[in-house]
């Protein structure tokens, strides 16, 4: 197979070279190095690569060029190659030009001349670049397979574990064009069951739980050790953060996650207020870049793996797996997050996993292409939802409860959804009903302004995103949690200055501790957190410091 192409584009002969030298001394092993002295010419290029059939990971363009600029450039050269990474050179009056580029999304990043020393100005920068198109890049498989229809229950969990967990799997719908006469080549699907997983080495599964599939692919699901310093239970922001912090300072690490690491934020198609990331970033790449982190640092993570219960012989705090196996830590630290509340409607229980989805699900954008799409829901996660979404689907309807998308959305992701002219929203709007065959056919709405007029409209698929609650019945017994099942810590334990019931130390309990001397809990679990990807990251730096304040007194 070719190496993926990396494309230097500046009409500046020296700087070209340059730019050309610096890009082969760290990058000709991997990647096939071209240059063009100008737009024009740089399209012709692209044009012969894309007729060999080539992949193209990267252009690197100077911005002042003369009759096209590096940003008319990216603009058409988007077209033919709309995954590669687009990163401008430019002189800082150009910098304008450049941001305005990232907002319409022609551009991925900027980097201003000079770049001496590449070490230190260009590779970083690039690596970055380089590793996200890689997560994303397919080349000719060789893989996983997966085969089942997209209206199956069954299939759409094992798409989205495969998806969630960063595993790259070719999925054939057997309902679905050429593949309706008969069974995908290679494969022999005569009484056989659906969902089948069809593994590199020709294994199939039939109707496989999740971790089945999960032990037959490489997932860790049981620990290497009986005992760690810490162990986090729940793989999103804030539990990514307190390993990373953790296991880079040497604490012991196993983090535990139900589903798949990044947690509700994981499935986030675009997250644009997140501090470093000018040109935003998908939920799946904050996750991955945690997870490779983590697992650098050396950090165990155990998925799909639940956690049932916990308890306290002093000085061990001790975990129960769902398989009935425990582990033994000195402290515990819990990051489970928040769920997306199930909606109570006809139908929608019936229809779950066929047409109707909790959160954004990345595996069926694609396939709502040219459908007409709901989302439910009015703060950013709904509205990143919608934005994403409306790049496959021909109509893309918000309901949202309140009268307006300022109530609870941010301001940058209302602007957007003002501006995209296949999105529709509707304020004062719930669903009341959904109905349908096989899947999702139609989808009641009601207007909760004035008389409660209802109207059924088609749709394929609804996407709800309508509050969220914690999941933490498996504490109940052993710390405090308050009606919703949030967790109080610190100083919200304490009541007229006294101290939590049953606390057995001298001292109050530490910002981020529980009930329980040595439990600590961080992020969307914790009753009155913010519900931000930088609070959760936050709070995973601070409970480490916590957890070392803690360990010095056992």
């Amino acid at each position: 197979m070719a190496k993926p192409v990396i494309l230097a584009v500046d009409d500046d002969p020296q700087v070209l070279r340059a730019v050309e030298r610096d890009l082969r001394r760290n990058y000709a092993r991997e990647y096939r190095v071209l240059r063009a002295d100008s737009g024009h010419s740089a399209l012709d290029t692209l044009e012969k690569v894309r007729e060999r059939g080539d992949p193209v990971a990267l252009m690197l363009v100077d911005q002042r060029m003369p009759r096209m600029s590096g940003v008319e450039f990216l603009e058409e050269a988007r077209d033919m190659f709309p995954d590669a990474k687009r990163a401008l050179l430019t002189a800082y009056a150009d910098t304008d030009a450049a941001i305005r580029a990232i907002n319409n999304r022609v551009l991925d990043y900027y980097l201003q001349k000079p770049w001496d020393p590449p070490e230190e100005r260009l590779y970083p920068t690039l690596d970055d670049l380089l590793e996200d198109w890689q997560a994303s890049y397919r080349p000719p498989f060789e893989g996983i397979r997966l085969v089942g229809h997209r209206w199956s229950p069954q299939s759409f969990v094992l798409r989205d574990f495969l998806g969630r967990n960063q595993v790259a799997y070719q999925w054939v719908d057997v309902r679905a064009g050429e593949e309706s006469e008969g069974a995908p080549v290679g494969i022999e699907l005569d009484g056989k069951k659906l969902p089948l997983v069809v593994l590199p080495d020709g294994t199939e599964l039939e109707e496989p739980e999740t971790l089945e599939v999960a032990e037959s692919i490489g997932l860790s699901t049981q620990a290497e050790k009986p005992f760690y310093d810490v162990i986090i239970i729940g793989a999103g922001p804030a539990g990514l953060a307190t390993a990373v912090y953790g296991a880079s300072e040497g604490l012991r690490i196993v983090m535990i996650e139900r589903e798949a690491p990044g947690g509700q934020a994981g499935t986030s198609s675009r997250i644009e207020n997140y501090l470093g990331f000018p040109s935003g970033l998908s939920g799946a790449d904050l996750a991955r870049r945690g997870v490779t982190q983590a697992k650098r640092f050396g950090v165990e993570i155990l998925t799909p793996q639940e956690v049932r219960g916990v308890r306290v012989e002093d000085p061990y705090r001790i975990v129960e797996l769902s398989d009935g196996s425990e582990l033994s830590c000195h402290a515990l630290v819990i990051t489970t997050g928040v769920s997306y509340r199930m909606l109570d409607a006809p139908g929608l229980e019936r229809f779950t996993g066929a047409g109707v989805y909790y959160g954004a699900s990345m595996s069926e954008a694609r396939s709502c292409e040219n459908e007409e799409i709901f989302i439910v829901g009015g703060a950013n996660s709904a509205g990143q939802a919608a934005v994403y979404f409306a790049g496959f689907a021909d109509k893309v309807t918000m309901l949202v409860r309140a009268d307006s998308l300022g109530k609870s959305m941010s301001q940058y992701l209302v602007d957007q959804i003002e501006e995209i002219d296949n999105i529709e929203v509707r304020t004062n709007s719930t669903v009341a009903a959904v109905d349908g065959g096989d899947s999702l056919q139609t989808v009641t709405v009601e207007n909760g302004n004035g008389e409660r007029e209802q109207e059924t409209l088609g749709g394929t698929s609804i996407f709800l995103f309508i509050g969220a609650e914690p999941r933490t019945d498996w504490l109940d017994g052993v710390i405090q949690r308050d009606a919703r099942g949030y967790i109080p810590v610190g100083l919200d334990l304490m009541r007229d200055g006294k101290q939590p019931d049953g606390w057995k130390l001298d001292r109050d309990p530490y910002w981020l501790e529980t009930s329980v001397p040595g439990i600590f809990a961080s992020g969307d679990v914790v009753r009155g957190s913010t519900k931000r990807i930088a609070y959760g990251v936050g709070g995973g730096a601070i409970a480490v410091q916590l957890v070392h304040q803690y360990l010095s007194e056992v």
